[in-house]
């Protein structure tokens, strides 16, 4: 078993998809949202950004075929969320800030409100564009969560990641 999975990054990212931390399964197989329920493929993939749907253990190419990363807050993987400690998210949140000041994506995508909340100490986060970056150049936008677990409908989830192609000067 894996006990983390590696950061897909770049000095060019368009966008970096930054998830709370690895699912057992994404620990267990190396790729990023390799849970069968977890939505992120077909997100993604209904939202305009990439051609096709793609799965798990191509994660990898989307870096080269669209200029798209992966990170994580955490890198432990657990079951659930709720297992990080605030230890783990406060050393996250500081390595988290260093690589998005090495790699300067055009656009970092948090996908889930806590993530960017466990980042920045923020509440009350509204969906898409946040005002202030934790990075200056960098446009920060939050999005659901993919899991399988989360209770919107997938269309309204769908419908905010597809304000993403327009932040990164693609049609949508």
């Amino acid at each position: 078993m894996q006990t983390s999975i590696p950061d897909h990054l770049s000095d060019d990212l368009k966008l970096l998809f930054v998830g709370f931390n690895p699912s057992l399964r994404s620990g267990e197989s190396g790729h990023h949202y390799a849970n069968p329920h977890n939505r992120f493929w077909r997100i993604i993939h209904e939202a305009g950004l990439t051609e096709r749907r793609y799965r798990a253990d191509q994660d990898g190419e989307l870096l080269k075929d669209y200029g798209y990363g992966f990170t994580n807050i955490v890198a432990r993987p657990t079951r659930t969320a709720a297992e990080i400690t605030r230890e783990e998210y406060r050393e996250g949140a500081e390595l988290l800030k260093k690589k998005l000041e090495r790699c300067q994506p055009k656009v970092a995508c948090y996908v889930g409100k806590g993530v960017y909340e466990q980042l920045t100490g923020q509440r009350s986060i509204s969906w898409g564009v946040q005002k202030k970056p934790v990075v200056p150049g960098v446009t920060d936008f939050v999005a659901p969560s993919s899991s399988g677990l989360v209770r919107m409908p997938i269309d309204e989830v769908i419908a905010i990641y597809r304000q993403l192609p327009g932040l990164l000067g693609e049609k949508e």
